[in-house]
């Protein structure tokens, strides 16, 4: 029996309203699978320029917010969806901007007080509108959420019974700013410690976060190891060892209302473990659209979907692909966009091997459900990977990962379903695409991999019961 508690998330983004990567995910599944548990579940997002056409009701028309000596005036509007209440906090001055944090200039210089307003609408949110027992934060734009409710608590008892969460999606971003404008964010220089906000001369908001909530979680269990190591901590692993004991690893689940290939209306053919012909017509299909010659059906065909960054392993790519369509018969089909080195990277390999390598520079929905669909292995040999959901969505579609033992890629993926290497370079990733190449040449086994990872379940329900466990520990009411 779930005690039922009243739950607000905090987040920058929730699909399909803001969304730049797996975050919004995350905040577009996990609140309804909450309510689905009987809680009350709202979620507090900017009313960004795309969120503006989101059919949501305007409830506030003018909600002052003060912050660093000054009044923002927001609006605040409300949309229900699968049972759980979307609130957008509309500014036009500090959202309503072509990009979510920054533009072709760089990351925004006011995003400190873009957040900071955010997280005192939250507040101000669950004081008129949505009584709050849990505030749950996600990543370093909402680290400010816990200090200003110390803060309000200690004068308005209405928050005196609230308890906060924070969630790391990704440890490599910390929000930093200059002491200086701590002013502008409502932090008093009494904050500004070592043991509270102060990170290397600057102030780190995801820092501030971690330090004065009631509880940590991220996104998978062995990315909550890693992070407490000086490999992975990005300077804050003493403070993560020092709050071990409130540091839960919860991997982030799939929604497969949307990545399943029985059902996927995006696909030219449906297909299941019982039946994986339709996979064959995915493949077929995907080779036609993307210029790859058609006797490579019969071949092994890579699949990547990403951002091109140096966190998902693309130095490895760089070292070990030109040995491999050298001399392996193989084929790669490649879709994202990020760093321009790595942009290049594909290029000068499509260049090379035109009839091996067909690259996608940009973001298309409907090509990331046909890789999934049409590749035989999903390539993802990151650096580090807090969870990862590609390689969820793989195993669903039968399509075989190969992935480096890293954070949420080695707690979903083993030997049964996948291929997977520990040393970060580019031979062990080599070696490992060649014992995966010697595996497809064995129809039988390789079948029986792809049937054996589409029957895994990685759904939210579990996930969505230990949020909720950890939500009646925190809770008096719990």
């Amino acid at each position: 029996m779930v005690t039922a508690l009243s739950i607000l998330m905090v987040s920058s983004e929730a699909s399909p309203y803001a969304k730049s990567g797996g975050l919004a995910d995350v905040l577009g599944a996990l609140p309804a699978a909450l309510a689905a548990l009987g809680h009350k579940v709202a979620v507090v997002i900017p009313r960004y320029q795309g969120a503006r056409t989101a059919p949501a009701r305007r409830v506030i028309d003018v909600l002052p917010v003060s912050l660093g000596g000054g009044i923002y005036e927001v609006g605040v509007w409300e949309l229900q969806s699968a049972g759980v209440m979307y609130y957008f906090v509309d500014h036009p001055g500090l959202y309503d901007r072509n990009g979510l944090y920054g533009d072709q200039y760089g990351d925004f210089g006011d995003n400190h007080i873009r957040y900071g307003v955010l997280a005192k609408a939250a507040l101000e949110i669950a004081r008129l509108l949505f009584p709050t027992d849990i505030f749950h934060g996600h990543d370093w734009q909402a680290g400010l959420l816990p200090v200003y409710l110390k803060a309000a608590a200690a004068v308005n008892p209405v928050y005196l019974g609230s308890r906060t969460v924070m969630t790391i999606h990704n440890l490599g971003y910390l929000g930093i700013f200059p002491r200086n404008k701590m002013h502008e964010v409502s932090l008093p220089d009494s904050l500004y410690r070592p043991d509270l906000v102060e990170f290397y001369g600057s102030v780190s908001m995801l820092k501030a976060g971690l330090v004065f909530c009631d509880a940590i979680t991220t996104v998978s269990r062995k990315y909550a190891e890693e992070i407490q190591t000086p490999e992975y901590g990005f300077r804050l692993e003493g403070l993560l060892r020092a709050r071990s004991g409130q540091l839960t690893g919860i991997l982030n689940g799939a929604d497969y209302s949307r990545w399943n290939p029985a059902a996927d209306k995006l696909l030219c053919a449906g297909y299941t473990p019982e039946d994986l012909s339709g996979k064959r017509e995915c493949k077929a299909a995907l080779l036609k659209e993307m210029g790859l010659p058609e006797q490579a059906i019969d071949k092994p065909l890579l699949g990547i979907v990403s951002r091109f960054a140096s966190q998902k392993g693309f130095d490895l790519i760089a070292e070990a692909a030109w040995k491999i369509f050298a001399e392996e018969d193989v084929y790669l089909v490649a879709l994202g966009n990020g760093e321009s080195r790595y942009e290049d990277l594909f290029r000068r390999l499509h260049h090379a091997f035109p009839n091996k390598v067909a690259i996608w520079l940009g973001y298309n929905d409907q090509l990331a459900h046909s890789i999934e669909a049409g590749a035989d292995m999903f390539l993802m040999p990151s650096l580090y990977e807090p969870c990862g959901l590609n390689q969820i969505y793989s195993l669903r579609y039968g399509t075989v990962p190969i992935v480096r033992a890293t954070g949420g890629l080695d707690d979903t993926i083993n030997g049964e379903t996948g291929f997977k290497f520990y040393d970060y370079n580019g031979y062990a990733l080599l070696e490992t695409i060649r014992a995966a190449l010697r595996a497809f040449a064995d129809r039988e086994a390789w079948e029986k991999m792809m049937v054996k990872g589409m029957r895994e379940d990685f759904s939210w329900a579990p996930s969505a019961l230990q949020y909720s466990e950890l939500y009646r520990k925190l809770h008096p009411a719990g």
